[in-house]
């Protein structure tokens, strides 16, 4: 396909059908992405890159890898690295400078790179992607502590391995142009101090601008947009490949920024790189042709053994120790590593500028970066559900509630399943809504729900259930058929919808009709009579609580609803196996012998007196959830 603007519609049709196909299998992306470049690359010779872009094709790479190590940058915020975990700090501190100098050992050694190609292929393979860590964590269900440590270890060491592929390229280069030890210094000295330099200077004057109101609102994302590209260009002109350098140290500065319109950046800074990642893959797997594959030999795969097999492990094992986590946990996190599509993307751009400056094997690094990136990811995507259960890891802690907007019924629900020992969690962007919750110590997540930061640092595995409990009803669809691949569409609902009341508050059917979306989709109604947000809302304030009840022989789901007030709802039932049942306007839940049934009704009086003389026994009210 020689025109370039036919190949770049196939390239953006592709890339976005692989983002949908994995949404809807909760598969990393980067799968749907590998087969469909080798499809119009290698596969059919459909798209050609250097024939179809030319002499474009370098910058269009490059300001591609500059913009999506910037959204790597935005990730590393410092006050949530102090919050992790000993074990996190020693894996980012400790175990990716290991990872690189014994990476390096093995890729000069075993796969008999030079010295130049080795040092950046190892910096490159530090990285472990967040967008491929994050699918797996969810299908394997892990205890918290390992799911911790690998989803924060991806999502810090993403701009940290960046880094080090731009130390190791600059010095790469001056070994290639023959320097001697203290023009390499200068080199390397010269790209962070410069990087460094134009980072902190662009991020300061545009978050002064931000802070003094001298740009609007809708110029706020594109300005950055905007000045990534200009400090990526002006580093590369005073020092070459350095503004890689630059822009993710920008990215970390912005992070760290405290800017009140930064999370508006991240969104669309999502849409960008979600753009830019898919499109890039698909343009470097066609690059590659069958040559390149071909040339993979033994020496290759000693190498990705001894990632896998030897370096990691041995990184893992020699930095978790002494940890909280238990030696089976230390096991499975020393076996799952799998690459991602900045490993791809950088060793495409440093390869050619490599092989510009007459490193001879650079060309090498591509085949052999997709080489690492499609084994790991098939190879640890499939086994992380087998390995974690051979070792006998599973959540010894019933299914957790998401709960999607702050209230005080949000609260109070929260604060009774916070008292069953049930992983619990309120979602809000509004920083007021989540104060009850704050004050009563539950977790919770302040930022959008359906953001991909918000993918990153949240651990959706441990929910079984989410409900969506906002105001807004066409925002509750939206959340409940967004997330309902991840917590299971049987899982996921929302309160009734809200219905418009006329000056006699009768419900206004005809108003309701103009003013609400209808939906065919989103969660299921909770409640047998689909309460709404006002209707709750308002009975909490009348004096309605939640309360739990432990079912016993004597004491049955039908004594449990004689015993209290005829208006009380049902709102779920923790089952003896772990799963929780909901009642909604399309089920009936029904309740055994040991379960445990929450529910929202008027205070209970003289329970016991009226279950004693009604049916000569007396429920049990569980204080804490036993």
């Amino acid at each position: 396909m020689s025109d370039p603007v036919l190949a770049l519609a196939l390239i953006a049709l592709l890339g976005i059908a692989a983002q949908w196909l994995a949404w809807r299998t909760q598969t990393p992306a980067i799968v749907f992405l590998l087969l469909a470049g080798f499809l119009v690359g290698p596969a059919t010779g459909l798209i050609a890159p250097d024939e179809t872009f030319g002499v474009f094709l370098k910058p269009m790479i490059s300001i591609a890898v500059a913009i999506i190590l910037f959204e790597g940058g935005l990730t590393l915020n410092f006050a949530e690295i102090r919050e992790t975990s000993a074990a996190v700090r020693r894996m980012i501190i400790i175990g990716a400078p290991l990872t690189w100098g014994l990476g390096f050992l093995a890729a000069h050694n075993l796969a008999g790179l030079s010295v130049e190609t080795s040092a950046v292929i190892s910096g490159i393979m530090v990285v472990t992607g967040p967008t491929v860590i994050m699918p797996l964590l969810r299908t394997a269900r892990l205890p918290r502590r390992p799911a911790s440590l690998l989803r924060w270890e991806a999502i810090i060491v993403d701009p940290i391995g960046a880094i080090f592929a731009v130390i190791a390229y600059e010095g790469a280069v001056s070994l290639a142009q023959g320097d001697g030890l203290l023009e390499i210094a200068m080199r390397l000295g010269g790209a962070i101090v410069i990087g460094t330099i134009i980072a902190l200077a662009t991020s300061r004057l545009i978050a002064a601008a931000f802070v003094r109101g001298l740009v609007p609102e809708f110029l706020k994302a594109p300005l950055i947009l905007a000045a990534v590209v200009i400090a990526f260009g002006a580093t590369n002109i005073v020092l070459e490949e350095a503004g890689l350098l630059t822009v993710t140290i920008m990215g970390i500065a912005f992070a760290n920024s405290r800017l009140a319109s930064l999370e508006e950046l991240r969104r669309f800074k999502e849409t960008i790189t979600i753009v830019l990642v898919s499109g890039l893959f698909i343009v470097l797997t066609a690059s590659i042709t069958l040559g390149d594959i071909m040339q993979i030999g033994v020496r290759d795969l000693l190498f990705l053994g001894a990632l896998l097999l030897v370096i990691r492990p041995l990184v893992v094992l020699s930095t978790t120790l002494g940890s909280k986590l238990t030696w089976k946990e230390r096991i499975l996190c020393a076996w799952i590593a799998p690459r991602g599509i900045v490993a791809v993307a950088v060793s495409g751009l440093f390869a050619a500028s490599l092989v510009e400056h007459g490193v001879e094997d650079a060309g090498r690094m591509v085949p052999l970066a997709f080489l690492i990136v499609m084994v790991t990811v098939v190879l640890h995507g499939f086994t992380i559900r087998p390995f974690s259960n051979w070792l006998g890891i599973t959540r010894a802690e019933p299914p957790g509630l998401l709960i999607v907007g702050g209230s005080p019924w949000s609260t109070a629900l929260a604060r009774k399943a916070a008292e069953m020992q049930m992983p619990v969690l309120i979602a809000d962007a509004n920083w007021n809504h989540l104060s009850p919750a704050r004050r009563d110590g539950i977790p919770i997540y302040y930022g959008e729900i359906l953001s991909e930061a918000a993918e990153h640092r949240l651990d959706m595995a441990q929910y079984g259930a989410l409900i969506a409990a906002t105001d807004n009803d066409a925002y509750n669809a939206l959340v409940c058929t967004d997330l309902g691949p991840e917590v299971g569409r049987s899982q996921v609902f929302q309160l009734g919808r809200t219905r418009v009341q006329d000056g006699d508050g009768h419900a206004d059917i005809e108003r309701a009709e103009r003013h609400q979306l209808h939906f065919t989709v989103g969660g299921r109604t909770l409640f047998r009579d689909g309460m709404s947000y006002t209707q709750l809302q308002r009975m909490l304030a009348e004096g309605w609580v939640f309360s739990r009840t432990r079912l016993s022989e004597e004491f049955g789901y039908d004594d449990f609803l004689a015993s209290r007030d005829p208006e009380t709802k049902v709102l779920f039932i923790l089952k003896t196996n772990g799963r929780l049942a909901f009642s909604t306007t399309a089920e009936r839940v029904n309740a055994g012998p040991d379960d445990v049934v929450v529910s929202f009704g008027p205070p209970v009086k003289d329970v016991v007196e009226r279950a004693e003389e009604n049916h000569s026994h007396k429920p049990v009210d569980t204080p804490h959830g036993k």
